[in-house]
């Protein structure tokens, strides 16, 4: 089959166009399209704006956005738009002092790659069994995100899902665990982020580390270290020298700019060989009408047109998919090694192994089958369900392991909501 154009220079004709110019820019920045006091925070919601990190509740005050310490313990305005502002008219205290001082709250921040910023592409779109006039209804958020929908994500989600599943997030936990945090999160991943381009969009991350509250920021460049579409893939991937060289660099970025008391979680990356183990022989949805289209005759056509994103793991190729995994765990046996003998002066370093081994045992455990964990469309990234499954794993196992990273659960939560309502998530 001859193939004209690859996917990259698509891209960069679809970013030539002025509808797109905007979303383009975006992107290459990641930071909100729409900040007018450019603190990097949004009252809009795509374009990188509230769905990515905490709304801004005032967009033309650069002194006033999510994750700040408090002004004066915001007795007179919300100055880190936790909501919670005013004073207590019984014994004059103000409320963001009588309830939060002592607290240890914090953010959540995620640097990471298209798992992280929950890619998805909606089934409705390329299924035709299922196709209706509104299959395309939710087109123009979709693509204003990226096709990414960090609302619902694994990592920063708030809103209930509708592309299936629920949402169940870290930073709705943290959340919950202490009221203060409410609007305390970034999302700082990117389609195709990996060790070796991070630092071309880790500055869109924003902690002063005077003013700000500390953060739980976890590094989880899962796939893309290892994933590629070139068809000598192995030749591509990342080395485990360049692997700790790009970390090592990230991390002293970090170390520059967190607040002393945060932390960092470096995430393992995926065995991928769950993707043929358990899809090669089941119906891709462009083939469910006819049964004529599986995910290895799929996986077969994006490598034909050179637009496979893992040639490694979605391939035919047994050896090929265990070399793949193989330079994987020595990629997370690097950030493993890391975590153990790196020290920083304003985050404690840890180290987060298997998630989705976990994930699938856990889904297993309900009666569920791996493949209800996978992407349908793409045939690659985790689902909704995987998201909100490893969003309980990892708290479980973290508040387990490490019960001071998350601070103190507050115990004024019930009174928090009783006096300023559940203002929902973001």
């Amino acid at each position: 089959m001859q193939n004209n154009e690859t996917f990259p220079g698509v891209l960069l004709k679809i970013c030539s166009l002025p509808l797109f110019r905007m979303i383009c820019k975006t992107i290459e920045s990641s930071v909100p399209a729409e900040d007018y006091d450019q603190d990097k925070f949004s009252a809009f919601p795509s374009l990188r704006g509230y769905h990515w990190r905490g709304r801004d509740c005032n967009d033309m005050n650069s002194s006033i956005y999510p994750g700040r310490s408090p002004k004066d313990w915001d007795s007179q305005q919300d100055s880190n738009c936790n909501g919670i502002l005013g004073f207590d008219m019984e014994d004059g205290l103000s409320y963001e002092k009588k309830f939060c001082e002592g607290t240890d709250s914090r953010g959540i921040i995620i640097l990471g790659d298209s798992a992280a910023a929950h890619f998805h592409i909606p089934p409705e779109w390329m299924t035709p069994l299922n196709m209706s006039k509104n299959s395309f209804s939710n087109l123009a958020l979709a693509i204003s995100n990226e096709l990414d929908w960090p609302q619902f994500s694994m990592y920063t989600g708030f809103q209930n899902s509708t592309i299936g599943g629920w949402t169940q997030s870290l930073y709705l936990r943290l959340r919950d665990w202490n009221r203060c945090n409410h609007r305390d999160y970034q999302n700082i991943a990117r389609n195709g982020g990996s060790s070796r381009n991070l630092e071309h969009f880790l500055k869109s991350m924003t902690r002063d580390q005077q003013l700000d509250k500390p953060a739980v920021v976890f590094y989880a460049m899962i796939g893309n270290d290892v994933c590629n579409e070139s068809p000598d893939t192995l030749n591509h991937m990342t080395t485990p020298e360049d692997m700790r060289a790009y970390v090592m660099n990230e991390l002293k970025y970090l170390d520059m700019n967190l607040p002393k008391g945060s932390h960092v979680i470096l995430m393992s990356l995926a065995d991928g060989r769950s993707l043929w183990n358990n899809l090669h022989d089941r119906y891709h949805p462009l083939g469910q009408l006819n049964k004529d289209i599986t995910y290895e005759q799929f996986y077969g056509f994006l490598t034909c047109m050179k637009s496979n994103p893992c040639e490694g793991w979605m391939t035919k190729n047994e050896t090929l998919r265990n070399l793949t995994t193989e330079r994987a765990e020595q990629l997370s046996n690097v950030l493993q090694e890391i975590s153990t003998s790196a020290k920083f002066n304003n985050f404690g370093l840890g180290y987060f192994e298997n998630l989705y081994q976990k994930v699938i045992a856990k889904w297993k455990s309900l009666g569920g089958q791996p493949w209800e964990l996978m992407e349908p469309i793409d045939g690659f990234h985790p689902n909704q369900i995987a998201s909100a499954i490893g969003a309980e794993v990892i708290w479980e196992e973290l508040l387990q392991k490490q019960p001071d990273i998350f601070g103190k659960q507050n115990p004024f939560n019930e009174e928090i909501v009783k006096i300023f309502g559940d203002q929902g998530g973001h």
